[in-house]
This record gives structure tokens, C-alpha cells and sequence, in this order.
């Protein structure tokens, strides 16, 4: 199902785009030369937006009438979820007759949340809104919130009838026929599958399945979530689901107002805009859904996940902060919140948020899994491989998407040296998932490094380099076992491309001198050595690279008791 929509989704992320307008409005008169714009320029570099707002406003105490600042001071509030503060000064650019994307949607939140829907309608009608597709979206929320169900309908029409919007006008038709008790009607353009993509959303099958359990449907919402999500659901949608098997009746709470309707639209909005907007452009529109439903769980996680793919760490962390313990969705927010913490370098905070959430959310493998693979890259190997036999004991037997915890564990037992139940658990990771490079990669090398195994070593290696021709670090491989067998002039065909793939990389550019110094290449292979040295390899490492520059490859065999690389080639 999920195929069919495939085209229809690009078409629309990037309708999205091209709908919103080009984007936010730019700078409209020259920045005057003060010690508030310059810190608030610096803040916005250093990615502050607090410290953004704070001196965009101080410098608007000097130049009130500013566009430029004007317009900064709102994008800074906006871009912090901090739409109040954001409220006067939009005013002001209204007043001054200033065109700005980002005030009219701080006035339009103002105005949603006022209930004022005469000031929405007339502001779309003079042009003053967000962009074609949010007002032609808000619009006939704006009626419904005045009670005009009929007109409010017709202008969902409308929109449709627009090239490429049917998708967005028939979802919130849906949803909307929904809020006012016509289910029949909202569950009717679901099937049609009128909202195309939209209905591939997490949320459109939370409102489906409340709709279908109104309509005494509980079987074909269970068949509907069934084949969306499978068996892996979430603690939210298998709450669900287990209401439904046991005949419980499901309100209808996706919206309960036509303010949830607006606040709808802006995730909506932000949801598609995510793949083809930028992360900042993106954020602003996911704040307007968080101002306007404050419990709006997806969109605080939404922003969230933006801010810290924009490495606004400390920022993200305080949005996933908002989600309260009592939320379904609360683990998530702790996972999101703890990874944070953790590429902030703060890894006791992620490590108390991890073993807390491990005791209040025993029942969840995600969290075991995480709170593992932070203890695997803190190299505390014998904490890893407890967090992943939690985890795995936690389904009823293997499982296809089990194969990363496997090839974690297995990761963690080998950098214990215990190779027998290293082996066993990556052997487990492909028998779960065939053709996955990395497990594929990983065993391969390992068993070349061991030197055992080597024929079906590089048989999976080859496979990997199938599955991923780019990756330096699998290509590498395939140039390494190449180099154990004794094929030379095979293996530095390969190891070249590794080092073109990742030429500042330690590893690849030592295996590279290796093969050199094989075939007779012994300069180049000093100077592979070299550059490896450059690249700050491990003290182990290092030590090795720097004796092979003092006496050559073939002598540090002779002491590590390896046989002479004439040897190899000869297949002895």
C-alpha cells in the first residue's frame, strides 16, 4: 500500500514547498551598526536563538521601526516557541504595513487561540496570510470554528480541486466531518484513500481507527493498524489496539476543536515540509502546532527532532522536556532527550536518563537497546551485553527486527574477545536479516582478522560491497581479505577506492600501505604509513605503523611469528 503513494508523497513535499511561498520574507532596510545587532547576528551563528531574541529586541529599543530587526526579533521568538513574546512586535509589523510569512503566522496563532475566526477569514481575504496552502487549509477551519459546517465543507472542496491539493483539502475534510459526528461521511473519504499519502501518517491511522470504532468497526480498525505497523507498535498504538480487540469504544480525540484543526494543519504542514524544506524553515511551522496545542505530543517531538538535527542540542533536549511522564509517548521523548545529553557529552545525564526510563519502561526492548548501545560507545561492554539480553528477553522468540540487537550484543562479546558467543550472535543477526552489510561486513572481518574462515569471509564481504559499493569502511574489507588470501594485485584495486571513500581515516590508509608494500610499492607505502600516522590512530596501532617505517613490513611479520607474505601469495 505504502508503494502506491510513493510518487504522490515527492509530489506533495514538494508542493508544500512551492504552496508556503519562496519563504520567510528578507531583510528590508540596512542593520543598524550596534552592539545588540552584532551579539544578536553572533547568536543566531552560534545557533542561540534565546540570546538571538533577546538582542534583536534591545537593538529594536534604538530602531523600533526597523523591518530587518523586526523581522528577525519574530523568526528568533518563533524559532524558541516563544509566540507570545513574538505577538507585539508582529503587531507592529502589521501596523507598519510589513509583509512577513513569519508575523502572519504568529497573528493567525493569536487570533486561532482568541476564537477571533472573522479576523482569520479576513485576513486570508486580503492577502495578509501564510501562503496558499496553509490558508487555503485554515480557512475552512476558521468557519467551522464560527459554526458554518456547510461553508466549511465547500471550501474544503475547493482547495481539492486544485491540482495535487485533494490530499491535504480531504484529510482535514475527514477530519472535520469527524469532530461533528459524521463518521460515516470522514470514514468514507478514507477508503476512497482520497488523502493518498496523508493516510500513511501515524496520526491519520490513530484518527481512522477512532472513526471505525465509532462506526462499530473494530475488527477493520485492527486489520488497518495490522497492516501499517505489524507487531511492532508503540506503547500509544498498542493501547490502541488492545481497546479495540476488547470492544472498547473509542472517543474521538484526534481534534476536539477547530483550533486542534489549525494546530493539525501546521504539523501537517511541517510533517511534509520536513524531506524538502529546511530544518529551520520547518521548525517554525511545527512551533505554531506546538503554541496552539500545548498538548500536541507528535509536533513537540517533531520540533525536537528538528532542533537537534540542527545540533541545537540544549534546545531540543528542554522541547523533549515538555512531554509529561503520564504520556504515552514519554519514552520516546527520554530516548530523544537522553541522545541529547549524549552527543553534548553529557553521558552520566544520559546514562541516569536511560537507567531510570529502564526501570519505569522495563517492558519496552527500544529502551534496553539504547541504554546498550550507549554503554557499548562508552566501551563498558559487560553493561552492553546485560541491557541487550534484557531486551531480548522480552519477545517470545527471534524476530526479523531483532537482528541489530543480535549484532550489537555480538559486538559487545567480541570486544570482550569472546569470540564463541560473538560468532554465534552475528550468525543469528543474518539468519534474522540475510543480506544486512553491516553484519555482513562486520562477521567477514572479524574472520579475516582471525584468519579462519577466509573463502566465506570474503564471500561476505562481497556481498556487502554489493548491498554498499560506497562505503569505505565495507570496501576496505573487501581489499583486506583479498590481501590475507595472498591477491595482492586484486586487494590494492580495492584498498585504493577505500582510501578515496575515507582518505583521512587511520585504518584504511595503514591496510593500504600493507598492500602496497605487498606488490613492491615500498615508497608508497612509507608514505602510506606516514599519512596513517597523521590521522592519530590507536597508541597500539600507531606503535606498529611506526616499526613497519623502520624495518619495512616483512621484518614485523617475522617478529609477530606471521608467515612472510611470499608465503601467502603461494597459498600456504
Amino acid at each position: 500500500m505504502a508503494g502506491r503513494y510513493v510518487a504522490g508523497r515527492a509530489t506533495i513535499v514538494a508542493l508544500c514547498a512551492s504552496l508556503l511561498g519562496a519563504g520567510l520574507s528578507a531583510p528590508l532596510a540596512a542593520a543598524p551598526n550596534t552592539g545588540a545587532y552584532l551579539a544578536a547576528r553572533q547568536a543566531i551563528i552560534m545557533g542561540d536563538y534565546k540570546a538571538a531574541a533577546d538582542n534583536f529586541t534591545r537593538a529594536l529599543t534604538r530602531d523600533p521601526g526597523n523591518p530587518m530587526l523586526l523581522e528577525n526579533a519574530v523568526l528568533s521568538f518563533l524559532s524558541l516557541g516563544d509566540l507570545d513574546r513574538a505577538l507585539p512586535i508582529a503587531q507592529r509589523m502589521e501596523a507598519d504595513g510589513v509583509q512577513s510569512q513569519a508575523a502572519s503566522m504568529v497573528l493567525t496563532a493569536a487570533e486561532v487561540l482568541a476564537g477571533d475566526f472573522d479576523s482569520i477569514l479576513t485576513r486570508m481575504a486580503e492577502e495578509r496570510g501564510m501562503g496558499p496552502l496553509v490558508d487555503g487549509l485554515t480557512i475552512p477551519w476558521a468557519y467551522m470554528g464560527k459554526g458554518e459546517v456547510a461553508a466549511a465543507l465547500a471550501a474544503f472542496d475547493r482547495l481539492a480541486e486544485q491540482s495535487d491539493l485533494g490530499p491535504f483539502a480531504y484529510y482535514n475534510k475527514a477530519l472535520a466531518l469527524a469532530l461533528v459526528g459524521d463518521f460515516e461521511a470522514a470514514e468514507a473519504l478514507f477508503a476512497a484513500e482520497a488523502g493518498g499519502p496523508l493516510q500513511m501518517t501515524r496520526r491519520a491511522a490513530i484518527a481512522r481507527a477512532q472513526i471505525l470504532s465509532q462506526l462499530d468497526r473494530d475488527e477493520d480498525a485492527v486489520k488497518m493498524l495490522d497492516q501499517m505497523f505489524g507487531s511492532d507498535l508503540d506503547p500509544a498504538l498498542a493501547a490502541l489496539r488492545t481497546a479495540l480487540t476488547e470492544g472498547t469504544l473509542l472517543p474521538f480525540d484526534l481534534i476536539t476543536t477547530p483550533a486542534d484543526g489549525i494546530a493539525e494543519v501546521f504539523h501537517v504542514v511541517a510533517t511534509f515540509l520536513r524531506r524538502e524544506a529546511g530544518d529551520e524553515y520547518t521548525l517554525l511551522f511545527s512551533r505554531v502546532a506546538e503554541h496552539l496545542r500545548r498538548d500536541h505530543t507528535d509536533t513537540i517531538l517533531l520540533s525536537a527532532t528538528l532542533l537537534e538535527s540542527m545540533d541545537r542540542l540544549e534546545l531540543a533536549a528542554a522541547t523533549y522536556a515538555k512531554v509529561p511522564r503520564e504520556d504515552p509517548s514519554f519514552h520516546a521523548a527520554e530516548l530523544g532527550r537522553a541522545e541529547a545529553m549524549r552527543k553534548l557529552d553529557r553521558v552520566e545525564t544520559a546514562e541516569e536518563v536511560l537507567t531510570q526510563l529502564s526501570r519505569t519502561h522495563s517492558s519496552l526492548p527500544i529502551v534496553h537497546v539504547s541504554l546498550g548501545d550507549l554503554m557499548r560507545q562508552l566501551e563498558r561492554f559487560d553493561d552492553a551485553v546485560r541491557a541487550y539480553d534484557k531486551a531480548l528477553a522480552l519477545y517470545d522468540g527471534p524476530e526479523a527486527n531483532q537482528w541489530f540487537i543480535y549484532y550489537a550484543r555480538a559486538i559487545s562479546y567480541e570486544r570482550q574477545n569472546n569470540w564463541p558467543e560473538a560468532e554465534a550472535d552475528f550468525r543469528m543477526a543474518l539468519e534474522l536479516n540475510p543480506d544486512q552489510p553491516q553484519v555482513l561486513n562486520y562477521l567477514g572481518y572479524s574472520l579475516v582478522e582471525q584468519k579462519v574462515k577466509l573463502d566465506e569471509a570474503l564471500d561476505m564481504i562481497e556481498r556487502a560491497v554489493g548491498a554498499r559499493p560506497d562505503s569505505g569502511y565495507i570496501v576496505d574489507s573487501l581489499g583486506w581479505v583479498l590481501y590475507r588470501l595472498g591477491r595482492y594485485e586484486e586487494a590494492i584495486i580495492h584498498m585504493e577506492r577505500a582510501a578515496e571513500l575515507m582518505p583521512v581515516d587511520p585504518i584504511v590508509n595503514d591496510h593500504l600501505g600493507d598492500v602496497l608494500w605487498a606488490v613492491g610499492r615500498t615508497r608508497e607505502a612509507q608514505f602510506q604509513w606516514t599519512r596513517a600516522l597523521s590521522f592519530d590512530p590507536e597508541d597500539k596501532d600507531a606503535a606498529r605503523i611506526r616499526r613497519k617505517l623502520e624495518v619495512g613490513l616483512d621484518v614485523v611479520l617475522e617478529e609477530e611469528g606471521a608467515q612472510p607474505l611470499s608465503q601467502v601469495a603461494n597459498g600456504n
